[in-house]
């Protein structure tokens, strides 16, 4: 059984219950973050979906240098602050670096450490040793066993606030396959699991100067990862995907989240 880890008053693990991590990728800009954040707030409220939200003040690791990336470390951060105070939720964000992890702890409740950095040991180190949860997405190219490294760098610090998330495997070239048995080998390791189904069907670079995907099968993913056991759902949404300025194809446009949230929740309720 795995431990409770709460951010805020939402609670992964333990048979708490599904929760839900949501947002946009990237903040793109103040009235676009705020909105979003509005609507999934007025959603949680009605759903009483546990809810944390989602953005990134930086996406470092874009295919091509021409990419958005966000507003940067300072202007994001204000951003994500005024969010935390309107509407009352946890803040997840991205650190790529060091010296990002104590500015974003000042504000955020949840320290996301990319896939690609996963074994990043100082990254990892620093953001133990910064007191917030961590979440640690599973690199494509790790195994989900080896996993228990990445937790060793974490708790060596004291800090024993982590979660796993899967986002996917790859697949040959420009493909993913998001394996089901990824989330049970992690959960063995005691520490709540979420998946990520918006990631996990990306297609790396198949845009050539772009990631593109398969935003179509993010549902269908989410749902067959309640239904093999996992701790949260971790799902990007847009209030317009087609003008979202990052994983564009990858989105659950906020008009699904209500409809597919009640199958989830629903599905939750009947395995666990």
């Amino acid at each position: 059984m795995t431990k409770i880890v709460s951010i805020g008053g939402v609670r992964f693990g333990c048979n708490a219950g599904l929760a839900l991590i949501s947002g946009p990728c990237v903040i793109e800009g103040r009235e676009k973050c705020l909105a979003i954040a509005r609507a999934l707030a007025a959603l949680a409220k009605s759903e009483k979906i546990p809810l944390v939200f989602k953005a990134s003040f930086d996406k470092a690791n874009r295919s091509s240098i021409k990419s958005y990336r966000g507003p940067g470390m300072a202007a994001g951060l204000e951003i994500l602050a005024e969010v935390k105070q309107k509407f009352g939720l946890p803040i997840l964000t991205d650190i790529h670096a060091v010296e990002q992890v104590k500015p974003a702890a000042e504000v955020c409740d949840v320290l996301q450490i990319p896939a690609f950095l996963c074994r990043q040991t100082d990254l990892l180190v620093a953001a133990g040793e910064s007191g917030c949860v961590v979440n640690v997405k599973k690199g494509q190219f790790l195994a989900p066993g080896d996993m228990k490294n990445v937790i060793a760098k974490i708790e060596a610090t004291g800090n024993t606030k982590i979660i796993l998330t899967e986002r996917g495997a790859s697949f040959g070239y420009n493909n993913l396959v998001a394996d089901m048995r990824s989330l049970l080998v992690m959960r063995e390791f005691g520490y709540p699991v979420v998946f990520d189904a918006t990631h996990s069907v990306q297609r790396p670079g198949g845009g050539g100067d772009f990631t593109a995907g398969d935003g179509k099968w993010a549902p269908h993913l989410a749902r067959a990862a309640v239904a093999t056991g996992c701790d949260g759902i971790f799902m990007e949404t847009h209030l317009n995907p087609a003008e979202a300025m990052s994983d564009k194809e990858n989105c659950v446009p906020f008009s699904a989240m209500k409809k597919l949230w009640r199958q989830l929740r629903g599905i939750d309720e009947l395995v666990s």
